[in-house]
């Protein structure tokens, strides 16, 4: 199939031979990328330039030039929580991004087609949450600003390829590149302490392409290996087994839960929930809503699927998911 480029391709594509520093290179090869019509003609173009991108990239952050500064992504964390998409190349994370939300990020089956973070939302029953994807990361190379978003996050997906048939070796060499960013994983079970020295970090562990039979054994020991460590789900982007259980175990990852606010004599809203961290209190609750209620609240009325019906509850009551309150001052 014929590439059919456009003129301006070939007119941005003279700007390289001009071009002084590693950075203009890669604004202008972007610029290209942009340019280039996406179809099966172009997908080998397309695999090339962002290639060379990912070597001038990982030139620059070896010798960086004096005063220069790369490329930086801050994202506002919107919804739920935020949680980073990260790992090695072509282990689908695009593609899961893909199903688990309505983003439509480019996929290819060549390393770093994801070249830039690409945010989106997840939703899960009554609310939203924000997945973000990345560039791979390899033991050669990561980006500067890669650390960063990773820390700033809230938890974090790390996607791995069943295929590869080494689940252990792959999570090693992940684990000793972020190691080098001084960031350290702990599950959703364990308290996130970080200092000036150490990043702790939730994360959860997903296996794709679970839909090839052949290889589901490799996932079976992985599992039993890490058993007590790291939460782990193997799930196929293509046929979306698993898929709703891993946005269950997104939204335990979050250590968060949803409370409702009720107006006496009325029904409360299901589907606008406020969001609090697990062990927040009645009066976490009541500040959200108004500042009258936290300086006057006497008491709440409270209903759940637990054991409450409306009965009465004060202030050091410690909220749980779905509660509904009504708030008395």
């Amino acid at each position: 199939m014929p590439a059919n480029l456009p003129p301006q391709y070939f007119e941005t594509e003279k700007k390289l031979k001009t071009a002084k520093t590693a950075q203009e290179r890669i604004s202008i090869m972007e610029e290209l990328l942009s340019i280039i019509p996406k179809h099966k003609g172009t997908e080998k173009m397309q695999a090339i330039l962002k290639t060379k991108i990912a070597k001038l990239r990982s030139q620059s952050e070896k010798k960086p030039a004096a005063g220069q500064r790369g490329p930086t992504f801050t994202f506002e964390k919107t919804g739920a929580g935020q949680l980073v998409l990260i790992g090695p190349p072509n282990v689908g994370k695009s593609s899961l991004l893909k199903a688990l939300t309505n983003a439509t990020p480019d996929i290819g089956d060549y390393p770093f087609t994801t070249h830039s973070p690409s945010p989106a939302m997840m939703p899960y029953e009554n609310i939203q949450i924000q997945l973000i994807d990345t560039p791979p990361i390899t033991q050669d190379f990561m980006e500067t600003w890669h650390a960063e978003l990773i820390k700033s996050a809230d938890g974090l997906l790390c996607v791995f390829d069943l295929a590869s048939q080494n689940l252990q070796a792959d999570l090693d060499r992940l684990l000793e590149k972020l190691e080098e960013k001084r960031i350290v994983f702990v599950s959703e079970d364990e308290q996130v302490v970080s200092d000036r020295t150490i990043h702790a970090n939730r994360v959860l562990i997903v296996a794709n392409k679970s839909d090839i039979p052949s290889i589901r054994s490799y996932f079976d020991t992985f599992d039993r290996t890490y058993e007590g460590l790291f939460d782990r789900i193997a799930v196929s982007s293509l046929n979306g087994e698993g898929l709703e259980e891993l946005k269950k175990k997104i939204f335990l990852l979050l250590s968060i839960l949803r409370v409702y606010s009720k107006t006496p004599g009325k029904k409360p809203d299901m589907k606008d929930p406020y969001i609090f961290a697990k062990g927040s209190s009645l009066m976490d609750m009541a500040k959200a809503v108004h500042k009258d209620f936290a300086q006057k609240l006497r008491f709440a009325r409270i209903w759940n699927k637990e054991k409450y019906q409306g009965q009465k509850v004060h202030r050091d009551y410690i909220l749980q998911d779905e509660d509904i309150l009504e708030l008395h001052i």
